[in-house]
């Protein structure tokens, strides 16, 4: 994918069948902060030329049904880059804790109605497959009793002890019923990873950062108070649970490339070149 002189162009407005009947207006928002304490800089890094945001920018406007894709930062050396590509930014407060409170002012600037879709695009995924995106937005539509939506896929028992590998399990109507760093479900009758089936991602579910959220309930998530599960576990989306919304989980086959390090930088240049 190559960007000359980093434009940014914007694709027609591509409607799927299944979401026609829906008279809604469905806007992805990047949150993209400078600082990183083990990355500064990383949506300036530079993959294939161009700054990995504006990257993430040119995939989020190629999935399907998407009305409007804009960057929410603090930085204006951010913003100058996107909007230097002819890209939509807003400045938002620097003492947002988080991504979420970052996405949820620019969705009350954009003057969003209470049924209208805000897709939450982490600004560290350059690779980003539109697939994950347009199924969690169906499943929002789909099911009202879901106030958010978000994606996991299989995990390996291996993978699973990791912390940094935020596991879901769900019930049987896809229905997120905790989140957490720790290995589960626990697999009573195995003493060690070892001893687990083979292909014990059967078992696993790894979470992936992407959420679509109704407006209405993005305003409401950013008032509540940090559960106390949430605290324990630095799990944002707990909040949601403890205070007894559902989420929607849709399982994909396999996680995104992100970019945490340097060395995950590394990893995306190398499969892009591969591409």
């Amino acid at each position: 994918m190559n960007f000359p002189n980093h434009p940014i162009t914007q694709s027609p407005n591509h409607q799927i069948t299944k979401f026609k009947n829906h008279q809604i207006k469905i806007v992805a928002i990047i949150p993209a902060r400078f600082g990183s304490s083990r990355f500064p800089g990383k949506p300036l890094a530079k993959i294939q030329g161009s700054p990995m945001i504006l990257h993430v920018y040119q995939r989020a406007l190629k999935v399907p049904d998407i009305d409007q894709v804009v960057v929410a930062t603090d930085d204006s050396r951010i913003a100058e880059c996107v909007e230097t590509a002819g890209g939509t930014v807003f400045m938002t407060d620097p003492g947002h804790p988080s991504g979420t409170d970052r996405i949820a002012e620019v969705a009350r600037l954009l003057e969003l109605s209470d049924d209208d879709v805000v897709v939450n695009i982490q600004g560290d995924q350059p690779l980003l497959d539109s697939r994950p995106v347009v199924e969690i937005i169906k499943m929002l539509l789909d099911v009202p009793d879901f106030a958010m939506t978000t994606p996991a896929c299989p995990l390996e028992a291996q993978e699973a002890l990791n912390p940094n590998r935020v596991k879901v399990v769900v019930d049987n109507n896809r229905k997120a019923l905790y989140f957490s760093r720790a290995m589960i479900p626990y697999y009573r009758d195995a003493d060690t990873v070892g001893d687990l089936p083979k292909g014990s991602g059967h078992y696993y579910l790894r979470h992936l950062g992407l959420y679509a959220y109704r407006q209405n309930f993005l305003q409401t998530f950013v008032t509540l108070p940090p559960g106390r599960l949430e605290q324990i576990e630095r799990l944002e989306q707990l909040r949601a649970l403890e205070n007894g919304y559902s989420i929607g989980v849709v399982r994909v086959e396999e996680a995104p490339l992100e970019v945490d390090t340097p060395e995950d930088l590394d990893a995306v240049r190398s499969a892009l070149a591969g591409q």
